[in-house]
């Protein structure tokens, strides 16, 4: 039985997985459409939680609070809600807070944001939070919340150094979070030798691996840039000349995926955390050939929420349209 190669071994012991998925507010009805029926279908893997991004500068704070606060009503997923510090005050992050908690929302992912632009360093606002070990303290002054934070296994592009990065982690360890996510990856090693440096610095709280599903190479390409990630060649010469050619690049991102995650989970990793870009079609696949089959299609219960989610969604939709201000952050940190 240990001879069988790793996607058929994982499919044979899924049930020891958490999986968790990250979605981003819709910008417009089109969109918002395609969200819920993402949230519906997935729904049915069972996650521990989903949560919904805030852009830079908490510019989609609105939708962000109306989406999560919604699927707070119309489904039976924990909702996950990102808070961001820049550009915000104590006083108003901690009126947000209040609110999540008071709506029944116990998960928040703090992240500080992006800095603006032209600025080196964060210069928060009088009265503001400057690091994301702040925002986390002042959460949890606000109430007991179950915080996740990001983690940067090749290093946050803001950092002097790899040591002074995990000092980061660890000031927002210290002050209180539960676990962190990882950004996205695609060499296994780099994941394990992070998860080894955190320990050797004291940090042994969950660090959970954030996967990336590639649908569009060079969109994929442009977030790496940006948050410091590395694209090896090799993923690079399996993406090349398939600009025209969607379906073949959705077999390559699910197989890229799924090798990605049963590797990991062939070094003891079992949880997840998967940045689905608002689709549920790769994340679906990657999560079955991990051995996660959740709720069948046509279970009852699940099936019904799912239907809450879509149809009872619509009424709130162009509210948050109305509400929705500047460009949304796809990726986590």
């Amino acid at each position: 039985m240990n001879d069988l190669p790793q996607i058929p071994q994982s499919c044979l012991t899924g049930s020891d997985i958490a999986v968790s998925f990250e979605f981003f507010p819709p910008r417009n009805a089109q969109a918002g459409e395609q969200f819920w029926r993402a949230l519906g279908r997935l729904e049915l893997l069972g996650p521990r939680f989903a949560s919904v991004t805030s852009g830079a500068l908490g510019s989609s704070r609105d939708a962000t609070r109306e989406t999560v606060l919604r699927m707070r009503q119309v489904s039976r997923l924990e909702p996950a809600a990102h808070v961001t510090c820049m550009g915000a005050s104590a006083a108003e992050v901690e009126a947000l807070a209040g609110e999540y908690w008071q709506a029944g929302i116990r998960h928040i992912v703090a992240i500080r944001g992006d800095v603006p632009g032209g600025e080196l360093a964060p210069h928060p606002r009088r009265g503001g939070l400057a690091r994301a070990a702040d925002l986390v303290a002042c959460l949890k002054r606000v109430a007991d919340f179950d915080i996740s934070v990001a983690a940067f296994p090749e290093t946050h592009p803001e950092a002097v150094s790899p040591a002074a990065d995990l000092d980061n982690l660890k000031r927002k360890f210290d002050a209180g979070a539960t676990r962190a996510i990882t950004q996205f990856f695609f060499d296994v090693p780099l994941f394990l030798e992070f998860v080894e440096r955190c320990r050797k610095a004291g940090i042994h709280q969950e660090i959970v691996p954030g996967i990336l599903p590639v649908t569009n190479f060079g969109q994929m390409a442009i977030f790496a840039r940006r948050c410091g990630a590395s694209v090896p060649d090799w993923l690079a010469r399996l993406f090349d000349g398939l600009d025209g050619d969607p379906a073949t690049r959705e077999l390559i991102a699910a197989t890229v995926a799924a090798e990605q995650c049963t590797s990991l989970k062939a070094h003891g990793v079992r949880a997840f955390h998967f940045y689905t870009l608002n689709r549920a079609n790769l994340t679906t696949a990657v999560c079955r050939l991990l051995g996660l089959q959740g709720r069948p299609a046509l279970d009852a219960p699940a099936l019904s929420s799912a239907m809450s989610i879509e149809n009872g969604a619509r009424a709130a939709l162009e509210r948050l349209m109305a509400r929705r201000r500047g460009p949304v952050e796809v990726n986590l940190v």
